[in-house]
């Protein structure tokens, strides 16, 4: 029986033995297919598997303007190095001398003989991983893979290269909290954020292998990357330079908290600009906040348009309807104040609206009183109780109470019909005021047109429209005659343009100091408005909260507005009148002095004869002769002052400059005279005054 007992246990021993050896075989063979490492000690020096499949990143697809202006891209870097270990003895020595020259023009860190004694020295060490140099950019990698040895490649050169890439903002902060980015851990920003999924990519694999402490690739690619695709936004680099310069330079001037510029084409619901300034700890102002779609605030008096449009469709008052402008309205035991303590008197609704009374409060509190809920369905029936549904993350809900919920009172509805205990993003508002402007039409704000692959159309957003007629035709009319009104004869006067009209309402409200109330708290001063008000083409809004030289929105933001306006009117060639073409024909347009190749462009473009003088020299002299346009050369000398008289100021800058010449500039527009008179002996440094005009 023992020696029964003796045999069955060595069997059952032998059995799990066996199946142990399987096991350990199985995990084996499993471990190499999936390329995972067995865990172990840090310290350990024996390694069960020293290769594993890894990831490749992509590179991450381009955010772009329509005209194709880079405002985000993937800068692909490269590490280099050199398994000196696998290079034929022959090739190594034969070629050692004309490579360590190489790599020391390149990269003069160290010089050829440094570069051939750390070459011997890493391949008597048998390294498989010699590093040549870290983050070089492409040129640099192109030019180091035509070195000797190097250019026979991974096998029989040992050149191994990893990829990787880093963004880059060609410029700079330009938009760059709404362009936004994408980062571990943390909720994706902007447009890099909302459209990730376009412009991620794939990731490829590759097998590295564990070689002095670290993880090299060891084969080809066992799957390449797949590059992101292109987002095409409607941004325009220029307007959107001109809304951060004028927002800033209005920030700076009232030490405000931070500022909002959107600029948006009203049919299509495209942003063409947006700009978002916050102070910072030092002082100055960045891009560190989206408040433009994040920010939600008290709108003030730009919410009078909602009350207003409410008053129309609900048949409760009439624009042309008499209303009593007292300065002071009381409602229970709180009262609200005009601007001006004295009032106005006896005036008419739509005179009320343009010089931002506050007697609507009356108004809408007697029309809706015993029936508040009918105001709110109606401001929801507008939209005004919904986000937008952006694409970009962090647009928050309206606040919009409803009666007997929230902090509803017996105010409420007073203090509702002029802005405040409701809650609006800068850009929600701008929804709104741009729906009046579209004759109603509701549109969602878009920043992304579409996405390319390869050039080619993969997905294209089209307009999106929220509510088709927000209101009746008839109370659209109305309104836009009051908001052209505001302009032309209330708060907005001082807006006024010469060339075209512009429509729009002024806005100061108090923000509440957290649970303080409105006491000694900040103001908020905005300005919402399109233009030109006749055909309108852009709807812009400013919002700029704590200024501290002044508090209404005319003098803070209003005049922002009129800035980005005028300049974007003035470089809209759809807004001005085309030659006629029999006048064309008999009148030479006049034509600046400066850039040949420019003056040419530009007479090509409006079929102007002209005769090329000059040689094809850089810079030319325009003189209208009968019925064509002469190009002659300027003269620049290389010794002597030059001419520039005649000249756009960027060119006779850069002429002068590039003669080491110190420009001081007087006024605005062309060169009319200039303090060195032309032909004078060129000194370097000298200091010349151009005066403009």
């Amino acid at each position: 029986m023992t020696t029964k007992n003796n045999i069955s246990t060595k069997a059952y021993l032998l059995y799990f033995i066996v199946v142990f050896i399987m096991l350990v075989v199985v995990v084996r063979v499993v471990a190499i297919q999936v390329g995972n490492v067995i865990p172990q000690n840090e310290d350990s020096s024996i390694r069960v598997l020293d290769t594993k499949l890894d990831s490749i990143a992509p590179l991450r697809g381009r955010i772009l303007t329509e005209d194709g202006s880079v405002l985000v891209t993937s800068i692909p870097l490269y590490d280099l190095h050199v398994d000196l270990k696998i290079i034929d003895s022959t090739m190594f020595f034969g070629s050692l001398d004309s490579l360590s020259i190489a790599l020391s023009n390149t990269f003069p860190e160290w010089t050829s003989k440094q570069w051939e004694g750390k070459l011997r020295k890493g391949r008597s060490d048998d390294n498989q991983y010699f590093k040549i140099k870290n983050k070089v950019k492409y040129p640099i990698y192109q030019q180091v893979k035509s070195f000797p040895i190097l250019k026979e490649g991974k096998y029989k050169g040992g050149f191994i290269v990893e990829r990787y890439s880093k963004t880059h903002k060609p410029h700079g902060i330009l938009a760059s909290r709404s362009l936004g980015y994408v980062r571990e851990g943390i909720q994706p920003v902007g447009i890099d954020g909302a459209y990730n999924e376009y412009l991620a990519g794939e990731f490829g694999t590759i097998v590295k292998k564990f070689v002095n402490g670290s993880w090299k690739p060891v084969s080809e690619n066992v799957k390449d990357p797949v590059n992101g695709a292109d987002v095409i936004t409607a941004i325009d680099v220029d307007i959107q330079d001109l809304a951060e310069t004028e927002l800033m330079k209005q920030m700076e001037y009232q030490n405000a908290l931070h500022g909002v510029v959107v600029l948006m084409e009203v049919q299509t619901g495209y942003i063409k600009a947006i700009a978002n300034l916050s102070k910072t700890k030092s002082g100055g102002y960045a891009e560190s906040y989206n408040h433009a779609i994040g920010t939600k605030s008290v709108p003030g008096s730009t919410f009078k348009l909602a009350s207003l449009m409410a008053l129309l469709e609900d048949g409760k008052a009439d624009i042309n309807q008499m209303v009593k402008a007292y300065g002071k309205y009381d409602f229970y035991e709180s009262s609200l104040h005009d601007s001006d303590p004295r009032g106005y008197g006896d005036i008419t609704l739509k005179h009320a609206f343009e010089i931002s009374s506050n007697v609507f409060s009356k108004v809408v509190y007697e029309a809706y009183k015993g029936d508040e809920q009918k105001f709110v369905d109606r401001l929801r029936a507008f939209g005004l109780g919904d986000p937008l549904g952006i694409e970009i993350k962090g647009e928050p809900m309206p606040t919009l109470n409803n009666e007997n919920e929230g902090n509803w009172s017996g105010i409420s509805l007073p203090w509702m019909s002029i802005g405040y205990e409701v809650e609006q993003t800068p850009l929600q508002t701008l929804a709104f005021f741009n729906a009046v402007a579209n004759n109603g039409q509701y549109i969602k704000p878009q920043f992304v047109k579409e996405v390319r692959k390869d050039g080619e159309i993969i997905k294209r957003f089209e307009k999106v429209v929220l509510n088709d007629q927000i209101c009746s035709p008839n109370t659209i009319k109305k309104l836009r005659e009051c908001l052209e009104g505001v302009v032309e004869n209330g708060t907005g006067r001082k807006l006024q343009s010469a060339h075209f009209k512009i429509a729009g309402k002024t806005g100061t409200v108090k923000l509440s100091n957290d649970n303080k109330g409105y006491g000694d708290s900040k103001y908020q001063a905005s300005f919402c408005g399109y233009f030109p008000a006749d055909k309108p083409k852009y709807s812009c809004i400013v919002v700029i909260a704590g200024p501290t030289q002044q508090i209404y929105g005319a003098q803070v933001s209003g005049v922002v507005f009129k800035a980005i306006a005028d300049r974007v009117y003035a470089n809209s060639l759809q807004y001005h009148n085309s030659f006629n073409a029999s006048e064309q024909s008999k009148k030479l347009p006049n034509v600046k002095y400066g850039d040949r190749e420019d003056i040419q462009t530009v007479l090509n473009e409006l079929n102007v004869h002209y005769v090329n003088k000059t040689e094809n020299d850089t810079w030319a002299v325009a003189i209208n002769r009968a019925d064509k346009v002469q190009l002659e050369k300027r003269y620049v000398g290389k010794t002597s002052i030059p001419n520039v008289i005649g000249m756009p100021v960027n060119d006779a800058v850069y002429i002068l400059e590039t003669k080491g010449l110190k420009v001081l500039l007087e006024g605005s527009g062309d060169v009319r005279s200039q303090s060195i008179k032309p032909g004078a002996r060129l000194v370097k440094n000298q200091q010349i005054k151009l005066v403009l005009g």
